[in-house]
């Protein structure tokens, strides 16, 4: 298996296909706006949606870096990246959509680089295999505070 094989596998993983630890897709099925906005009561912490803001912005921002295009929002910091701007259902299943979107057209983009590219620095895009993991665990997390998640879940 080559490094391009290797880290769309785990592409694959971290969105949809269930390895050692849910994907992003399964963990946000039937989340609605309300859940996606809910945070746990005198905590400090993000809620789904905002952690759904921040995986798409650092999608987004590796798409254009691979594709040489302008971010419309590149110099914004970390803490922006979380900002919900509309909390309608709407606004909520666009974001869904986006992330679904924009990780789809990265996997199509690592499809089509060449492999010197890919193994001349791989950790661009393993960081955002492990980013993406870390902050779906978190949404996991909140899930469970809020009582959305199933305690007893098949898999694999």
């Amino acid at each position: 298996m080559n490094m391009r094989e290797l880290l769309l596998l785990y592409w694959d993983n971290v969105m949809e296909q269930e390895d050692w630890y849910p994907p992003i897709l399964p963990a946000l099925k039937d989340v609605t706006a309300e859940q996606a906005l809910w945070k746990p009561e005198g905590e400090a912490a993000n809620s789904i949606w905002e952690n759904v803001q921040h995986l798409l912005y650092y999608k987004q921002r590796l798409l254009a870096r691979l594709e040489g295009t302008p971010l419309s929002n590149e110099g914004i910091g970390n803490d922006e990246t979380f900002l919900i701007h509309d909390p309608s259902q709407q606004a909520w299943e666009t974001a869904q959509e986006q992330l679904n979107e924009v990780h789809t057209a990265l996997r199509q983009k690592i499809e089509q680089m060449p492999e010197e590219e890919i193994t001349e620095s791989p950790q661009r895009i393993a960081s955002l295999i492990t980013h993406d993991a870390y902050h779906t665990g978190q949404i996991i997390f909140l899930r469970k505070l809020q009582g959305s998640w199933s305690a007893k879940r098949s898999f694999l």
